[in-house]
């Protein structure tokens, strides 16, 4: 008996926790994402040089700066490159991150 009272309390907890992740996804994919941009832009996106900081940053600009990059109309050394690797999607994704990052 007290082993079935143990395992019903075991399945209760670990169905409670799940419950919990399910209430707040995330995003892992584009926690991927926004970590490439690290190595350059800082942890979260909090550069410490000279590079600007993506946390923050509200979305239009971050999607509008993306396009810019991918299309050439905003001059880069790296990041035309890597605006050109991002679907549209991606883009969105990533700038709703950086602006949720205080």
């Amino acid at each position: 008996m007290k082993k079935r009272m143990a395992y019903t309390a075991l399945v209760v907890g670990v169905l409670s926790v799940g419950a919990a992740w399910a209430a707040e996804p995330i995003d892992t994919r584009t926690r991927l994402l926004a970590a490439n941009c690290a190595y350059c832009h800082g942890p979260d996106g909090k550069s410490r040089g000279a590079i600007p900081s993506l946390a923050g940053l509200e979305k239009g600009y971050f999607i509008q700066q993306m396009k810019d990059f991918k299309s050439g109309a905003r001059p880069a050394t790296v990041m035309h490159q890597h605006a050109g690797g991002y679907t549209d999607e991606e883009v969105e994704k990533l700038a709703a991150w950086f602006a949720a990052v205080k």
